[in-house]
């Protein structure tokens, strides 16, 4: 059955509820599961998708060069997803290497040889492998002054704030009372990269119109 059509939003609600409790679409890290869900999109799922959004966002950051790279063998999107088949197995075929040899070889020297061959393919393919990044998902709530701060210039300010390893993602006004709004901000980061003491340091120098910046939530991805 899969997600059905995931250009429309009834397939887009479907793979919201699906990741609910899931970081990707099989398994524990990014695969050509996920390529294939993400390509089957027509653009990010709306904010009232939070689930969708935050997995699009986050394959989304990754460049084409790197989705290639992901391990696993790319279906079409519709063998992902609630009543799907199973995915087809990952490209790891490390038992499809005879490391050692039949045991009925006769010439020790030509058994040697031939171990000695696999077991420099078996290396030359594990040294192929992508190394997977770490990356984490936060959502900050940053504070207004009151209520006569400019929310659209404070959101514009906290978004110029770039560098290496951020990609920031949706953003929503939260009521706090006495009609002050908070800006409430999702952003995916490389946690090697990029830390949370960055972030308030440089979204609180925005001081004529940040108070302050809290973290809201922090999840690995």
């Amino acid at each position: 059955m899969g997600f059905g059509n995931l250009k429309a939003q009834e397939g887009q609600k479907a793979l919201n509820s699906y990741l609910e409790d899931k970081s990707f679409i099989d398994g524990y890290v990014p695969s050509q599961a996920d390529v294939a869900v993400f390509e089957a999109m027509s653009g990010a799922p709306a904010d009232s998708l939070p689930y969708a959004l935050r997995w699009f966002n986050h394959i989304k950051s990754y460049s084409g060069a790197d989705r290639k790279a992901f391990p696993g063998v790319k279906q079409t999107a519709d063998k992902y997803g609630p009543g799907a088949a199973p995915a087809a197995a990952a490209d790891d075929d490390d038992d499809d290497i005879d490391l050692f040899g039949s045991d009925e070889e006769e010439d020790d020297e030509e058994a040697e040889k031939i171990k000695a061959e696999r077991l420099a393919a078996y290396a030359a393919k594990k040294s192929k492998k992508p190394v997977l990044i770490a990356k984490s998902n936060i959502i900050l709530d940053v504070k207004p002054w009151d209520d006569e701060t400019d929310m659209v210039e404070m959101e514009k300010m906290v978004r110029s704030v770039e560098t290496d390893g951020l990609l920031w993602g949706a953003a929503k006004l939260v009521p706090v009372g006495y009609g002050i709004k908070k800006l409430q901000i999702c952003c995916v980061v490389e946690d090697d990269k990029v830390g949370t003491d960055f972030l308030e340091e440089s979204i609180t120098a925005f001081e004529d119109y940040v108070q302050s910046v809290d973290v809201a939530a922090f999840n690995k991805i």
